[in-house]
């Protein structure tokens, strides 16, 4: 046995090897060094179907060191994924599914898309988190369907970035007790020996988070990590790093325990030379011996026959609970329960509150209707308005609960949120905080978005409205940028029925959202419920128009802005010309809509436009054409009470009405 799992642990090694070289580009090191602690933990702890790389309760991989891909994309192969040879000599070409890093819905058994270091780990700590919020909620006495673990392999380059730091220590603090990293402690860095840049002691930094921590001094010995591994899963209220001593570029004579492995082939030459230090056959490439192959293809029968254990636990879970299977059903699919759209809440004409405060009674409405629908926030959930009312908060040793307590970490919850949404059972994961503070979680959401997930990031505070908390706290650049974001869907409501709808839009959505509210009061629109809500499932309308139908303008708003348009085409209404205001909440679904509707919108005849928002105007022209005028915020903001910046920043109806009346003198 021992020579068949150093065979097997070799066939990843050189399979890394030739992918990599073939490529010209590439990271064999990582592979190379920590084949047999993968090797251990897919062969004798992980649960998996590798013909079913969905099914719900299979314990997830993360290759947090996502450049390591080789020895992810090896392993899919081995063990039975479809993920093929060819696929394997394609690595990082065009059209392949074996990307330079793992990317998620392209490669089966891929469990999220890693690359930027410390993401893989924060996200891998929102699995954990659904795995135990979803057994509390499902798992009955004698019937558990819920038990699964997430492993994670993590390098020193994840552990130095501050969004995995955070999560570690949510994880720490909730006592996530089927999460474990297994730490790639190899001891060298891209530029270097990683002494150069990192010599905190990681183990007693973990301890102090509240972790369990094992050390393996070789990780060559596959007996001592499978004992770690086992100790690992024996610790049910912490989470575990496991510590093991790799060699980077294990094998290459010339390479092996340096930088020089990191980061790129090893030479056709080297790659010999190591197959040859490795006892392995030197003259071929992509060379899998019948025996690994058949070794490793023992998985799928072994997968098969573990999901079909589970599934008989699954019916007769079913049988005993059919309304909870019923609710089981729904939270798979991402679904709310019928009626969450006539729960809605409404507001009448003439009514006046800020946008988050209509945006968190709309939450709690499809909350009701979702008992897996769980969020929080970043020490502000009396700002944001996001608590789910009468639902418990998450704290020490208490990670299964509707309201996550966050504290003051914006990166690792955005990326735990991605989790949540990758893990599935979790309906519409959010986050919550200031909007000027999504900097602090931007790569984050750019990961959802690449991912494409329907995870959901609220953000109030939305703009120089906030007033006097000044400069640092008012976005301005924030809105537009995140518009830039492919697949993300930015909404920014104009009042609280827009809000309702907003949010009724985002359930329906199957793309990440975000949605930034105001934190200053703002008039709720004339009644029509039904046709707002449909307006903003659009992501543009006419809101207003002269009764007659005819156009002399056109004023576009969105958010707290869309109140002045209105007000400033009643004054125009006053000097006889007629404005169509149109509110614009979501450019994203605008842009979906048939040419046909987004011309009856924004006919094209019609030139004389003006555009008011309170962040940076550009990006508008693409809907002002070359004549409009777009009214925004060009620099940063100022410290005063938001009525005075509005005033002396031109953002007033009678500066809108002003621009509509020298569009129309031209």
């Amino acid at each position: 046995m021992a020579d068949l799992t150093r065979l097997a642990i070799d066939t990843i090694r050189t399979l890394a090897m030739d992918a990599v070289q073939k490529a010209n580009s590439g990271h064999p090191g990582l592979p190379m060094g920590s084949a047999p602690m993968a090797y251990t933990l897919w062969m004798r702890h992980l649960r998996y179907n590798p013909r079913n790389p969905a099914w719900a309760n299979r314990d997830r991989f993360v290759l947090s060191a996502g450049h390591g891909s080789m020895l992810l994309y090896a392993l899919l192969h081995l063990t039975g994924y479809d993920v093929s040879l060819d696929d394997i000599k394609s690595f990082r070409q065009w059209g392949s599914n074996t990307a330079g890093h793992p990317e998620y819905g392209d490669t089966p058994g891929v469990e999220t898309t890693t690359g930027p270091l410390g993401q893989g780990a924060a996200t891998a700590v929102g699995m954990a988190l659904a795995e135990a919020y979803l057994a509390r909620y499902f798992n009955r006495d004698g019937h558990e369907i819920v038990d699964h673990y997430t492993y994670v392999l993590v390098s020193d380059g994840d552990l130095m970035e501050g969004v995995c730091l955070e999560a570690a220590a949510l994880a720490g603090h909730w006592g996530l007790g089927k999460l474990v990293f297994l730490y790639d402690d190899n001891q060298a860095t891209l530029d270097g020996a990683a002494k150069m840049t990192f010599t905190e002691d990681i183990e007693r930094r973990f301890q102090a988070m509240g972790w369990h921590v094992g050390r393996v001094a070789d990780g060559r010995d596959v007996s001592v990590v499978d004992a770690a591994l086992a100790e690992a899963k024996a610790t049910a209220e912490k989470p575990s790093l496991i510590a093991v001593r790799t060699i980077i570029g294990y094998g290459s004579p010339n390479k092996q325990g340096t930088s020089a492995a990191h980061g790129s082939p090893l030479g056709e030459d080297e790659v010999k030379l190591a197959k040859e230090n490795l006892g392995w056959n030197a003259t071929e490439n992509f060379y899998v011996p019948g025996e690994a192959l058949e070794h490793f293809r023992g998985a799928v029968e072994a997968g098969a026959a573990a999901e079909r254990e589970w599934q008989s636990r699954f019916h007769a879970w079913r049988a005993a609970y059919p309304d909870l299977a019923l609710e089981w059903e729904r939270a798979q699919a991402g679904e709310f329960a019928p009626g969450w759209r006539e729960a809605l809440p409404s507001w009448e004409a003439g009514d006046s509150l800020a946008t988050r405060s209509a945006g968190g009674e709309a939450l709690n409405a499809l909350a009701a209707h979702a008992p897996t629908m769980i969020g929080g926030d970043a020490d502000l959930a009396g700002s944001t308005r996001t608590l789910i009312k009468g639902a418990a908060n998450t704290g020490p040793g208490r990670p299964a609960e509707r309201n996550l307590r966050f504290g003051v970490r914006e990166h690792g919850m955005g990326a735990i949120v991605n989790g949540l949404a990758l893990h599935g059972g979790i309906v519409k994961p959010y986050s919550a905080t200031f909007f000027t503070f999504s900097d602090y979680m931007r790569p984050a959401m750019r990961l959802g978005a690449l991912m494409d997930i329907p995870a959901v990031y609220v953000f109030t505070h939305d703009s120089i409205g906030l007033g006097e908390d000044g400069p640092t706290h008012q976005p301005v650049e924030h809105l537009m940028s995140l518009r830039l974001m492919p697949n993300l869907h930015v909404f920014r409501p104009g009042d609280a029925t827009e809000t309702a709808g907003a949010w009724a839009a985002i359930a329906e959505l199957d793309h990440p959202a975000a949605i930034a509210l105001s934190r200053q009061n703002l008039p709720v629109f004339a009644g029509n419920d039904a046709g707002i809500h449909e307006g903003v499932s659009r992501g543009a309308y006419v809101l207003s128009e002269h009764e007659s139908g005819d156009i002399d303008a056109i004023i576009m708003a969105s958010g707290s802005e869309v109140s002045i348009a209105l007000d400033a085409a009643g004054l125009l209404e006053e000097a006889d010309i007629r404005a169509r205001v149109v509110s614009m909440p979501c450019w994203e679904l605008f842009e979906a809509q048939p040419y046909d509707y987004k011309e009856s919108v924004l006919p094209s005849e019609m030139s004389a436009r003006v555009s008011v928002e309170a962040g940076a105007t550009l990006g508008w022209r693409r809907y002002l054409g070359e004549r409009g005028i777009a009214i925004g915020v060009d620099r940063f903001g100022a410290s005063a009470p938001y009525t005075e910046i509005y005033q002396e920043y031109g953002l007033t109806p009678g500066h809108v009405a002003d621009a509509v009346s020298s569009l129309l003198d031209d």
